[in-house]
């Protein structure tokens, strides 16, 4: 009985893995194709990769990918900032109040994206921000900030609540027990939230499309790749840097993650010596 409780819990965990991920692997091994139609049809080659470099899509092509890590670095760094202060100072807060505050907080992740996206233009529009990178930046903070709360609220959460206290006994300033003490413990939680925020300005569609403005030309490659697709279709290079896309972000995810296991690890042997 114990033997087929595990085989069934395995196999979900198996179909479950293959749902998610059989779509991806598809999408990698067709990127060697060079095809569009999901066929080997001209062999096992890197031209959908070399298509990246030297098509005549090139030039827009870059300057898409350009944008894209231009806007979720600037705005992933200051919804960083901002995000931990707030989360800092939503952990400092009463029962209640934290209770909403944290639920407010939510509301961009559970609310419609479409929603706002047509508040954030109604907004800009009203206050006459000026079309383009500023917009863009402004938008994407704002979408991006609630994820490094929810990333770094746990971290305060999990830690030792006398440790600032027993730092301001010991004779440092509000200042210094919040960067040499508070902050340093919270870096995880900081780091993860940098990299979802980074992860999903990277990854947004409707709120840039939206609020990019028709005249100043910026693409992401989101919307560089909705306004081509919709032309021409998805070709081949593009599934080529869809696969590199996908094993970045998981390099990144595996890397941060091996990390944290590792200074885990070093921590218990600490701990039991």
């Amino acid at each position: 009985m114990v033997k087929l409780k595990s085989f069934l819990e395995k196999s979900y965990l198996f179909i479950i893995l293959a749902i998610l991920y059989a779509p991806i692997i598809l999408l990698i091994v067709y990127s060697f194709s060079n095809s569009s139609n999901f066929n080997f049809s001209q062999g096992f080659n890197f031209k959908a990769y070399a298509a990246i470099f030297v098509s005549d899509k090139s030039p827009e092509l870059w300057k898409a990918i350009g944008n894209t890590i231009l806007i979720a670095t600037v705005s992933s760094i200051i919804a960083t900032v901002m995000g931990t202060f707030a989360s800092i100072g939503i952990f400092n807060l009463g029962k209640r109040m934290r209770r909403v505050v944290e639920n407010v907080n939510q509301f961009p992740i559970i609310n419609s994206e479409i929603v706002m996206a047509v508040s954030l233009m109604v907004f800009f529009v009203t206050f006459a921000f000026p079309e383009g990178y500023l917009r863009l930046i402004i938008a994407h903070i704002a979408f991006c900030t609630p994820y490094v709360v929810l990333n770094v609220l746990p971290k305060l959460e999990s830690m030792d609540p006398n440790i600032y206290e027993a730092a301001l006994d010991l004779g440092a300033n509000p200042f210094k027990a919040l960067t040499k003490v508070l902050i340093p413990i919270i870096t995880p939680g900081i780091a993860s939230g940098f990299i979802m925020a980074f992860i999903m300005s990277m990854d947004d569609f409707i709120i840039t499309q939206i609020n990019k403005g028709a005249a100043t030309g910026i693409n992401t490659l989101s919307t560089y790749i909705y306004s081509d697709a919709r032309v021409q279709g998805l070709e081949p290079f593009w599934y080529a840097i869809f696969s590199i896309i996908f094993v970045a972000v998981l390099a990144i995810v595996l890397s941060v993650n091996l990390v944290k296991i590792s200074k885990q690890k070093k921590k218990d042997r600490e701990g039991a010596k």
